[in-house]
């Protein structure tokens, strides 16, 4: 055997080993913690990490745990480390530590999201604001979906709005609930810019809407923000008001479809609100709209399966020990709120729709570390009482006037987030 083949078997073993030795400390972390030990877990391979199991798992059905959480959480437990599109991540699928971290914001830890997330929402968009600037932009959003506004003028509003989109349902043999008011970043970014432009340059209005308070602020001597923040700004309105509430309102039909019982119930408490009144075709009141306990409870247990949010990013600003390890300074933080929806301890068959579970339990006002549907924290969703309000006067006026049968689809799935991958069609008709 020459000396030239024992020395090339020798270098190629020596390579081997060595890049055995890097995959190795790729996987295991590759960081070191002084005072503390680190999460367990992996970060997969080298560049990619564990992003194609992230993406690639078998779907999930809504009210299960998505298959890349479920399995690291058997493995693991509830805090792990791994590393996708890029990322080093520590996930979190314990109630306690995340409502510490979205409490602790920025005290503790920074608003932070991939890059990817970014480029869909806007650089400028308010979830990646902080400190006085997010307060500032938070209480121009409060202002349109205050409590005194909705009340006062966006339930009448919104009432309108119900009744003319169903009408316009009549006449469609076939409606994808789904996509029947969702819209593209693109196509809205081109109409708000065209409308802010135009608005900018018309006369003063009699009534004040979100656009009139947000051109106010650009027209300020030293604004706080300017037309590409309120451009982004205005998009994340209409996501949160159109997006989410248009696929919670999906899955409220679809759960409401299959389960008789509570179609039934829910009818006949909007059918007492109407036997209760002298004008039976006047507008919901607020009185009305508050006393609608099973439709709460319906839009609660609707959002608890459904959340809309599947995962949240924050950055650590300090050590944090918990659990036994330590998070080091600058991790980066993945928050996975449909893991507290789904615990077994809080919520008895949490897979299962039951809206009839928030008659024995307090339904949440805000968020609390059992349901984040709307987040929590400083960055608790602005709308989230008009997203609920828009909810209970759409079923209102569905289950009055109207009853529906399935054309087709209807399958949900929840990963990486929630879809109906065939849609899901209905037909509308009047009720006899």
């Amino acid at each position: 055997m020459s000396m030239h083949y024992l020395v090339a078997v020798s270098m190629t073993c020596l390579a081997l080993g060595v890049g055995a030795i890097l995959v190795l400390r790729w996987r295991n972390g590759g960081r070191t913690c002084e005072g503390g030990r680190l999460p367990p877990g992996s970060r997969g391979l080298p560049f990619i990490g564990e992003t194609l199991q992230y993406f690639l798992a078998a779907s999930s059905t809504l009210g299960l745990l998505p298959p890349f959480f479920k399995k690291r959480l058997e493995r693991y437990g509830p805090i792990f480390r791994t590393s996708l599109v890029g990322e080093d991540l520590i996930v979190s699928l314990d109630a306690e530590l995340n409502a510490h971290i979205l409490k602790q914001e920025e005290r503790g830890f920074q608003i932070w999201y991939p890059p990817s997330f970014m480029r869909v929402f806007g650089a400028d968009n308010i979830t990646s604001k902080i400190g006085v600037l997010h307060l500032h932009m938070r209480t121009l959003v409060l202002r349109l979906f205050g409590h005194q506004t909705i009340q006062s003028v966006l339930l009448h509003d919104v009432q309108r709005s119900a009744r003319d989109e169903l009408r316009s349902w009549l006449d469609r043999p076939d409606v994808e609930v789904r996509t029947a008011i969702s819209r593209g970043r693109k196509n809205v970014m081109k109409m708000l810019k065209q409308q802010l432009g135009e608005r900018r340059n018309a006369a003063e209005r009699e009534t004040v809407d979100f656009f009139d308070l947000v051109i106010d602020e650009l027209n300020k001597p030293n604004p706080m923000m300017d037309e590409s923040t309120a451009l982004d700004l205005l998009f994340m309105m209409l996501f949160g008001s159109h997006e989410t509430t248009s696929m919670v309102l999906t899955v409220i039909l679809k759960y409401l479809t299959d389960n008789r019982k509570a179609l039934q119930e829910l009818t006949e408490e909007h059918e007492r609100i109407l036997e209760r009144r002298v004008d039976p075709d006047s507008d919901i009141t607020w009185e009305e709209y508050k006393s609608m306990k099973f439709t709460s409870h319906v839009i609660h247990e609707s959002l608890r399966l459904a959340n809309i949010a599947l995962v949240m990013f924050r950055k650590a600003d300090q050590d944090v020990h918990t659990n036994g390890y330590t998070i080091p300074k600058g991790s980066k933080i993945m928050i996975c709120p449909l893991a507290s929806h789904l615990n077994m301890k809080v919520y008895e068959n949490p897979s299962v729709f039951n809206p009839w579970r928030w008659k024995n339990i307090p339904e949440p006002v805000g968020a609390s570390k059992d349901f984040m549907a709307f987040g929590g924290g400083l960055r608790l969703c602005a709308g989230a009482d008009f997203s609920k309000m828009q909810m209970a006067m759409f079923l209102h006026y569905l289950v009055r006037n109207y009853r529906w049968k399935t054309v087709s689809g209807g399958i949900m799935v929840f990963y990486p987030g929630l879809q109906f991958p065939d849609g899901f069609h209905i037909q509308l008709l009047p009720k006899i």
